[in-house]
């Protein structure tokens, strides 16, 4: 291969534009996306390149580095350092059915995890890291969970917070908690899977109440509370799952009022509120000793870390419902939910979940202009809401899509009644790079557009 050497490439690095080896490997991966530079061009030696940009050699190892991981370039050892090929993807294979965070640009991920966890074991005792936990986390992990809440829901006692190992444990225990075999749990009509899942597993009946374009209504669920006898109701309230409506602070007002009327508890899941553009206050605000409040650390940071936070705020309540979670989940992994709270109290997770806010509503910005007329999602959070022509089935699409190389949601994944609405949901974070996300969605905007009888499968 003809060996090229670019020495008019090196960037113009920029105070203030983030650390200065990302600003080189983002400066490398504009450079290949816009053709300036190609496979097979030899890039400046290392400490040449350091001495050109005025930065230490190690500023230049870690850009390298980085470049190298995005499979930019690749080493030939002695020759020096070379723009890689396209790497060949042996699958085409898009998932955009997994809500996910995505990786925000201008945050080292990696980074932030060697010194989290450099930290936590450094200032922990380790042996308490590797043994059980029994409390719903320490005295730590508490306070760090009311300062994550803190922005939804004020200032609130430590002892009031519980740590889980995920919002989907929480929800499992808090059902087992406050209902019974047989009893009733109301939710909207297209919902989160996992309440339905517990719910059913436990032998809890899920019963759909009517809603509105701004969420459940009031009168609705007053009339299912007195029908079924329910005093439990399950509610996503903030860019929910799957459909992205977001209750205005009227409805949460109702709802909340109804639930005291009515004796009823609220189950409050609120994964995307810190995703959100000036969401309003918490349902919990308006009815504290009616709601139970999660707010999960999956959907703002890195599912990794499996931490969730749940406010029961009754003494009695919070001892019951440490019993049922122990029951099928005894504790908490203790080094993530060290790095947790590491993160939370150092300031790297907010750093971390800015990220993802700003990262998530680029792709949203990237997913109005690709699908034009049928984005109808609000601009925030992990996924959009797509309603179907009438020429498609949500589960026919999905199908289609899956031979195409996609992965998406159908409607009747997220189905409480046996119906569904003829939908998808888009998930925009599953896909690591930006250009292969917006290649998936110009795929699905092209099956959109096209009836199903144009998708019959090839005979061979």
């Amino acid at each position: 291969m003809q060996d090229y050497s670019v020495p008019s490439w090196p960037p113009q690095l920029r105070p203030g534009a983030g650390p200065r080896f990302l600003q080189i490997a983002d400066a490398l991966q504009q450079a290949v996306s816009d053709g300036l530079l190609k496979p097979g061009n030899r890039l400046p030696p290392q400490r040449a390149l350091a001495a050109q940009l005025n930065v230490d050699l190690t500023t230049i190892t870690r850009g390298y580095d980085e470049a190298r991981r995005r499979n930019l370039l690749e080493g030939r050892g002695a020759r020096g350092t070379y723009v890689a090929a396209p790497k060949v993807e042996l699958t085409s294979a898009l998932d955009l059915s997994m809500n996910t965070p995505p990786p925000p640009d201008g945050v080292d991920f990696d980074d932030l995890l060697k010194q989290g966890l450099a930290q936590v074991l450094m200032r922990a005792d380790n042996e308490l890291l590797m043994t059980y936990h029994l409390g719903g986390g320490s005295a730590s992990d508490r306070q760090a969970g009311t300062k994550w809440i803190g922005p939804m829901l004020g200032s609130m006692h430590p002892d009031q917070v519980v740590v889980c190992p995920g919002a989907q444990a929480g929800i499992a225990a808090l059902i087992l908690v406050l209902t019974e075999p047989g009893d009733a749990v109301l939710v909207e009509p297209t919902s989160y899977p996992g309440l339905r899942a517990a719910a059913t597993q436990f032998g809890r009946r899920v019963i759909p109440v009517g809603t509105d374009k701004h969420g459940m209504l009031p009168q609705a669920l007053e009339q299912a509370c007195q029908q079924h006898n329910s005093k439990l109701v399950y509610l996503n309230p903030t860019l929910q799952n799957p459909t992205t409506v977001t209750m205005p602070e009227k409805r949460r007002q109702e709802l909340a009022a109804t639930a005291k009327r009515c004796n009823a508890r609220i189950i409050e899941d609120d994964p995307y509120w810190l995703l959100a553009e000036s969401p309003p206050p918490p349902i919990a605000t308006y009815a504290p000793e009616h709601v139970y409040y999660i707010s999960t650390l999956s959907k703002c940071l890195t599912p990794g870390l499996r931490i969730a936070f749940v406010l029961v705020r009754d003494r009695v309540e919070r001892e019951r419902f440490l019993v049922a979670l122990r029951s099928f989940a005894l504790m908490v992994a203790p080094l993530t939910a060290a790095l947790a709270t590491q993160w939370i109290l150092d300031g790297s997770a907010n750093t971390l979940m800015l990220g993802v806010r700003d990262e998530a509503r680029a792709r949203h910005k990237m997913a109005r202009d690709v699908l034009a007329g049928r984005y109808a999602g609000s601009g925030d959070g992990l996924h959009i809401w797509v309603e179907l022509p009438t020429y498609w089935r949500s589960y026919q699409l999905a199908q289609a899509a899956e031979r195409v190389g996609l992965a998406v949601a159908p409607a009747e994944a997220f189905a409480t009644d046996g119906e569904s609405a003829n939908a998808i949901r888009i998930s925009l974070g599953s896909i690591r790079d930006r250009a292969r996300l917006r290649a998936g969605l110009q795929r699905l905007s092209e099956l959109l557009a096209r009836r199903p009888d144009a998708y019959n499968g090839a005979v061979v």
